[in-house]
């Protein structure tokens, strides 16, 4: 509620965050920690995530019929060193689930997010936070039972404890090429661990972070149970995965606009390179390899550096949540207009935009303008899905005389403008515009277009 009364997205996302951390600043964690070191935030206040989920919420989701063994919920557990996950098939009924429950069994909830309103809200916001997509899975463990190996992950991970207590052991990256992983880890013995870093019990309100690279294993203590959230971030999201946009681009326009890179290679470059000649002193190898770091030191200046971060957005958007709406934004939307039947037909079903309606951007992190090959497009997250990439990519293709229109209602973004101010040609086309990006949720007007 507190958030909801914050008109622009961008401070409710940093809201969110520096509560997330609190009492640590945002500014500390960030320079002190983020992909640095654990950092560990006792709090002593066993309520502090209340409403976020609980096992109650859990119950609930089991009772619902929607969760599946596998795609939804995974049956794990870890004994003498082997982890073994314990996944039948088909829907995950309660009485099977509680039952491997009661048998010592750990419960990994994915993708919490569809099946609990609250979770959604919270990852939809703090998405924009990180400008990368922001996931989540629920963990419950039964007393004295640990239901994973110990392992490294490719996320930045904030651990939740939303109940009881657990304890974890949190260990440094093994060598430089762990550090900052591309990809998790496989299954780790004890034996290859070391001394950890940090060693805690976390208890109900407290919260956890590490960075990718980190070993970490949680175990429960024999007189309490645990649950808690894992809320992920920066998954491939590093310089090295930007130049894998960026650097295939550059090529291509280098070939395009460069003889240089379409002349031919050495007839004869076989014969003195490779691995094979790489402890031959020749000179014709210094000239080869002189001659490529030339083309790659000229590459940088066909390097369409924008183009490429607008298709990290691109992805981005993909895979965000879709926001979710207060009370008062959907009756200032399109998922509020009372379209309805009513006395043998359809009633209120006509979108009246004029050129005095005032409009604004439903939030800030929802659009993206691309320039692609097949035209301009607007990539949007209004339409997602609350399931990870159950959804295409959801656009709309755009003449060219709307880009300044979008990047007027970005700029102007959170305050209201009429439509009439939107710097299109003509009134038509304003209205058009205005009304298109309406239906697909995008807008929203200061005041309700139709009352019920």
């Amino acid at each position: 509620r507190r958030l909801a009364r914050l008109e622009d997205s961008r401070q409710r996302a940093a809201e969110l965050f520096r509560w997330l951390l609190d009492p640590v600043a945002p500014a500390e964690v960030l320079g002190r920690h983020w992909e640095r070191a654990p950092l560990l935030v006792r709090r002593g206040d066993p309520s502090y995530y209340a409403g976020l989920f609980s096992t109650a919420d859990f119950d609930a989701a089991l009772r619902r019929g929607e969760v599946h063994f596998g795609t939804h919920l995974d049956v794990t557990s870890y004994a003498e060193g082997v982890r073994e996950t314990h996944n039948p098939s088909g829907r995950a009924l309660p009485a099977v689930v509680w039952d491997f429950y009661q048998n010592g069994c750990s419960l990994r909830l994915l993708c919490p997010q569809v099946f609990s309103a609250t979770v959604w809200h919270f990852l939809s916001i703090l998405q924009e936070q990180f400008g990368s997509m922001a996931g989540a899975n629920t963990y419950l463990t039964p007393p004295g039972t640990q239901g994973f190996a110990p392992h490294y992950d490719d996320i930045e991970a904030f651990v939740l404890q939303l109940e009881g207590k657990k304890h974890w052991r949190v260990y440094s990256p093994r060598t430089d090429a762990e550090v900052l992983p591309q990809f998790s880890s496989a299954n780790l013995t004890q034996a290859e661990l070391g001394e950890p870093v940090l060693e805690t019990v976390l208890e109900a309100g407290d919260l956890l972070y590490f960075p990718r690279g980190f070993i970490h294993q949680g175990n429960c203590l024999p007189d309490a149970h645990s649950l808690h959230i894992t809320v992920s971030s920066y998954q491939r999201n590093s310089w090295g995965d930007f130049l894998e946009k960026l650097l295939p681009a550059a090529l291509q326009m280098a070939l395009e606009e460069d003889v240089e890179f379409r002349r031919g290679l050495p007839m004869d470059y076989l014969g003195y390179m490779g691995v094979a000649n790489s402890d031959t002193v020749d000179a014709r190898r210094t000239v080869f390899v002189e001659k490529v770091q030339s083309l790659i030191k000229k590459l940088v200046n066909y390097a369409p550096i924008d183009a490429a971060v607008d298709q990290r957005a691109k992805s981005f958007l993909h895979d965000c949540l879709p926001p979710v709406l207060s009370q008062s934004e959907k009756v200032q939307s399109v998922y509020g207009f009372p379209a309805r039947w009513q006395d043998g037909g359809p009633r209120n079903v006509d979108i009246l935009i004029t050129k005095d309606t005032e409009v604004r951007l439903l939030r800030h992190g929802i659009v993206r303008l691309c320039n692609e090959e097949s035209g301009v497009m607007l990539y949007y997250t209004t339409e997602n899905s609350r399931v990870y990439h159950k959804e295409e990519p959801k656009f709309l293709e755009l003449d060219p005389e709307y880009t300044d229109s979008i990047e007027f209602l970005l700029s102007s973004y959170p305050n209201h403008i009429s439509v009439d101010n939107l710097p299109c040609e003509t009134l038509e086309e304003k209205i058009s515009l205005a009304t298109l990006l309406f239906e697909k949720g995008i807008l929203t007007t200061k005041k309700p277009l139709a009352q019920v």
